[in-house]
């Protein structure tokens, strides 16, 4: 007999886990339950597919580059995640 499968989390908790999910912080429960929820939600999709670029975007620039309103509209970003 298997075992049922836990289901989908949904969009507002996958979210708060999407920056932890992409930089692999996240522990392998978790991890499998974000997995399920992409494989079905194309929002959450798109959303982790920005944080990649805006990682890869902020990763090539040196502090000094990236403007203080621009840092600051980033830090308001993340924390309505």
């Amino acid at each position: 007999m298997t075992e049922p499968s836990a289901p989908v989390i949904p969009c507002d908790q996958a979210v708060r886990q999407l920056w932890e999910y992409v930089e692999r912080a996240v522990n392998p429960v978790d991890h499998a339950r974000i997995e399920d929820h992409l494989a079905i939600c194309r929002q959450c999709c798109g959303e982790v597919e920005f944080i990649k670029h805006l990682r890869q975007l902020l990763a090539s620039q040196t502090s000094d580059d990236v403007p203080p309103e621009a840092l600051r509209h980033l830090d308001r970003f993340v924390e309505e995640l």
